[in-house]
């Protein structure tokens, strides 16, 4: 049987939830305007006031947000309440190292983590659960998302964050977890560790998992239901929103109902900025209807997938989003990290390397690798192993400050890395997803 968190809301008619969506923004387009200048700006340029905003229909006359305003206004520039008033800020890496800082009052962190509990809750989780979460903690969003979401739902909470492989299995062991949340990966890497140990799924005490933070295929979700004998759901969020929960999968598995009296969804043709119909591919919007600290009116996410309004076997009736296919910018997610290439290139740059370079993303052993040749310049070119060494190290370690993550740095000889119509091809992304 179905279980929801918030049935009233989850299965809310269509005319209610337009009710609901139309109210919450006229006070929202209203709180920024009058809250963010940044934003009351950019409106102003684009010739609309909150007056002109009175449903859900005039959503289309909003300017659109995207990264560089993020960047541009960092750090206090889209905050829509005095900071007195935030209690925490979630972080997340941007194209140049300029950091993503969002910030959230009590009510916005509360709302979230009411988001991940209905995530939860479509698992099949209870507060009969034990809800291990191993996503890192911290600033990233996704272990503090689902740590306050697993609360919501009253399971007891394992808040183990991400590695220590040894211990994470000895706690889903010794404490009958039943419910994990990580990303796919780690799922995959934890599921392999303990078939190694002799344990099948019907040792396994988990049911089910909750895994987002990263693209992931169909067959390697079979292949983590298959070795820890439990069903994967999917989990869909942005630090700019808020974190993990915008949107989930239930029990269907195809596609991931989106919070609609949260967050408006809508598909746009990523070059000319047009609406396009559900089940049109296009770039995914969102718009925040009562986020107070960080209110992102039509923010342009860059991931590239649809929407589908279609009758769900779970009975819930908010529209669902599929899988996204791909980004309309160059970011890289590894290891649950966003990683863009300008971000390397500057450090690069910096070091005083040319900006010829190959980043090369595998998944090895279902862990993804980064690997980063860097072209040495004539100057730089030498056959002494130790001085090549020494500056692979440097930049290992001026790459993992910048990016979070650890990368294998490989300097190569001038002009060896490959270039075509007179443009090296940057990224080799070999991960099957």
């Amino acid at each position: 049987m179905e279980r929801y968190y918030q049935p009233e809301i989850e299965c809310a008619s269509r005319e209610a939830m337009i009710e609901i969506q139309n109210e919450k923004l006229v006070k929202q387009v209203k709180h920024v305007w009058d809250n963010v200048p940044y934003c009351r700006k950019k409106m102003e340029d684009a010739g609309v006031t909150p007056d002109d905003i009175k449903s859900i229909d005039d959503l289309h006359k909003l300017p659109f947000l995207s990264k560089a305003d993020l960047r541009d206004a960092y750090p206090y520039g889209l905050l829509g309440t005095p900071l007195k008033d935030c209690v925490r800020i979630q972080s997340t890496s941007g194209t140049t190292g300029k950091r993503v800082v969002a910030f959230y009052t009590q009510h916005d962190v509360d709302l979230w983590e009411e988001c991940c509990a209905r995530a939860i809750v479509a698992a099949g989780g209870t507060n009969e659960d034990v809800c291990q979460v191993s996503y890192g903690y911290g600033l990233f969003t996704g272990g503090p998302g689902l740590n306050g979401g697993s609360h919501k739902v009253g399971c007891l909470t394992i808040p183990t964050s991400s590695g220590n492989t040894e211990r994470q299995i000895m706690f889903i062991m010794d404490l009958s977890a039943t419910i994990l949340c990580c990303t796919p990966s780690y799922a995959a890497y934890l599921g392999e560790s303990m078939k190694e140990m002799g344990l099948g799924p019907d040792d396994i005490p988990l049911k089910a998992g909750i895994f987002g933070a990263e693209a992931w295929s169909e067959e390697m979700r079979q292949d983590i239901q298959n070795t820890l004998g439990i069903k994967a759901y999917d989990i869909y969020g942005l630090t700019e929103l808020s974190g993990p929960g915008v949107a989930f999968e239930c029990s269907a598995q195809n596609g991931m109902h989106i919070n609609e009296d949260h967050f408006i969804a809508e598909i746009i043709d990523p070059e000319t900025g047009e609406v396009l119909p559900d089940g049109t591919q296009g770039e995914l919007v969102f718009t925040s209807l009562d986020k107070e600290a960080f209110p992102l009116l039509r923010y342009r996410t860059r991931d590239v997938c649809t929407l589908t309004r279609e009758k769900c076997s779970c009975g819930r009736t908010h529209v669902k989003m599929a899988k996204p296919k791909g980004r309309t910018d160059d970011m890289l997610i590894i290891r649950g990290v966003n990683v863009f290439p300008s971000q390397i290139e500057t450090v690069l740059l910096n070091k005083g390397y040319p900006a010829n370079y190959q980043i090369i993303v595998d998944r090895v052993n279902n862990s993804d690798t980064l690997d980063v040749l860097v072209e040495m310049t004539q100057e730089m070119f030498t056959d002494n192993l130790g001085e090549i060494a020494a500056r692979q190290k440097d930049l290992v370690e001026g790459l993992k400050s910048m990016l979070g993550i650890k990368a294998k740095v490989s300097l190569v000889a001038p002009k060896s890395i490959a270039r075509s119509e007179g443009k090296a091809v940057r990224v080799i992304d070999k991960r099957k997803i």
